[in-house]
């Protein structure tokens, strides 16, 4: 019986799933527990990450006609109270702030000066609707003030009792955008724009395969008319909500006052949306990508694209080889990859090259590139992709490299969305009847309880029938996707097709079958997991 393979994280991912996630943030030195319960330290190659990710999509968000602003961290009760559903839908989460000022007790104790109650609580902010609503009911008067687009880049609380690093924090950092428009299809139109605008990010720049769709009534945003969401599988086959985006109606805009005059001379009150994304994109990075080795970044994201891994044995090859290093280094950045210069480090570190070479390894990095003294006589370089198994080197001339060097970084981001696409489609079955989906999410083995289901895809209809069976099997339907959403995911989807009714072997909402749950006849499809 051969040995496991020796791997650079334990336990493993088929070992233990969420301990295998917590190793990996730990391996790559992306983040650690703080001293303050439920919140977590961004270290520096963690925030990088982010960093990038929040420099793509502000320029998206951008180039469709949104500005950034910021508002206060501290949201008056009051304001909370104006919208019901939204109240209740956060109530349980808020954190308070009652008091102004602390005092100091007799044996030295901090405590809240009794003395310096605020006349009204103020929640900490865990979304913004309302404190942007009533400053956007001052800012518009008219018509012609229409449509408001901004974006704030911002921190939110949410005081959560199970926490886990980069999925669901207390506190953690986003971006979320408020609009308001003079008319519904205005507003619509903005909500369907910032979910696509979601879904190209997540594909184009995270390599992660997503389901768009609509949340049915019972998942929706507290206030909102319409949420619509983008759904990843992780390696667990669980479900990930990577964004939202929220058509609000004139909900928010009739609790906070938000009206104009039209063109017509008639008062109306506004429409507006909300949509966002956290750093649990991290999360959904890390759960998408990464192997028992640690951490793998598709290349549009990584902090670091390439590192350039001096070799030497002394102070005549160390002089040799960093110099041959630093001009491969100049012509590096002198190349472009996704409109920008390529991210290129050396590390002229003097630490044994296996050691190095492996820390580079586990934080993900695309590109390692290992120079010794013999590659500098043969005019070349030794590669290794983190895409490949990590024996796995390749020797090419220095030249062919340089001018290679994006299209390798290319290959890396194009085989990572393959290979989750890959992944996803395989895990994506059509159910047909109530003992197929009872069967497909329940346990194989009970010492395994993660090895089991995956995506499920069926006609349903909402009510107490379905919820019962839903939450026996810890199972949520993740959202109605929109059309052609399902279309191409091979066999699957094509008994998809025949199940439905539909010649064109696709999945399509609207299509007429029966409600797995109760036998009812429907048109509805939707896509259920579990879920993070």
């Amino acid at each position: 019986m051969s040995k496991p393979a020796k791997t650079a994280i334990t336990p493993t991912r088929d070992q233990d799933y969420p301990e295998w996630f917590q190793q990996v943030i730990r391996a790559a030195d992306l983040a650690e527990l703080s001293p303050v319960r439920g919140c977590m330290v961004i270290k520096p190659w963690g925030y990088a990450i982010w960093e990038n990710m929040q420099r793509v999509l502000d320029r998206m968000f951008k180039e469709t006609g949104h500005e950034n602003a910021y508002f206060p961290l501290f949201i008056p009760l009051s304001f909370l109270q104006k919208e019901a559903d939204h109240v209740e839908g956060f109530a349980k989460e808020c954190a308070v702030v009652t008091h102004h000022r602390l005092v100091q007790t007799a044996d030295g104790t901090l405590v809240p000066d009794k003395n310096a109650q605020l006349e009204e609580p103020l929640i900490v902010r865990p979304t913004s609707e309302t404190i942007i609503g009533a400053m956007y009911a001052k800012w518009v008067q008219s018509y012609r003030d229409l449509p408001i687009l901004i974006n704030q880049w911002a921190n939110v609380v949410r005081w959560e009792l199970r926490t886990r690093m980069f999925l669901r924090t207390a506190e953690f950092l986003w971006q979320e955008g408020h609009t308001a428009h003079a008319t519904a299809d205005e507003a619509v139109e903005e909500t369907l724009q910032m979910l696509r605008v979601y879904g190209t990010f997540a594909t184009d720049y995270m390599a992660m395969p997503i389901i768009k769709g609509e949340k049915t009534a019972g998942e929706r945003f507290p206030g909102a008319v319409n949420t619509y969401s983008i759904e990843a599988m992780m390696q667990d086959r669980k479900a990930l909500q990577a964004g939202t985006s929220h058509f609000l109606g004139q909900n928010f805009a009739k609790a906070q006052e938000i009206k104009y005059l039209s063109a017509e001379g008639k008062e109306e009150f506004a429409w507006t949306t909300s949509w966002g994304v956290s750093t649990r994109l991290i999360g959904a990075l890390i759960m998408t990508h990464s192997d028992d080795d640690g951490l793998v970044l598709p290349p549009k994201l990584a902090p670091r694209q390439i590192v350039l891994m001096p070799i030497f044995r002394n102070d005549e090859e160390k002089a040799t080889v960093l110099e041959y290093c630093q001009s491969l280094v100049k012509e590096l950045r002198e190349q472009s990859y996704d409109g920008e210069r390529l991210r290129v480090h050396l590390d002229a570190r003097e630490m044994r090259g296996g050691e190095k070479a492996w820390g580079y390894v586990k934080q993900g990095v695309p590109v390692r590139v290992e120079i010794g003294p013999r590659d500098v006589a043969a005019g070349g370089v030794f590669v290794g992709r983190r895409d490949k198994p990590t024996n796995e080197k390749q020797s090419l001339p220095r030249g062919e490299f340089v001018a290679t060097a994006a299209r390798l970084l290319d290959e890396i981001q194009a085989n990572l969305l393959a290979r989750a696409t890959a992944f996803r489609n395989e895990h994506l079955r059509v159910i047909k009847d109530l003992g197929e989906f009872k069967s497909y999410f329940t346990p194989k083995n009970a010492n395994e309880p993660e090895i089991h289901g995956g995506f499920a895809v069926c006609h349903f209809t909402e009510g107490p029938e379905t919820e019962k069976v839903l939450a026996d099997l810890k199972v949520t339907i993740r959202n109605i996707p929109l059309p052609g959403e399902l279309a191409g995911l091979g066999a699957m989807a094509g008994e998809v097709g025949s199940a439905a009714g539909s010649t064109s072997g696709s999945v399509e909402n609207g299509t007429p079958g029966k409600c797995v749950f109760t036998g009812a006849a429907t048109t509805q499809v939707g896509v259920f997991a579990k879920a993070y």
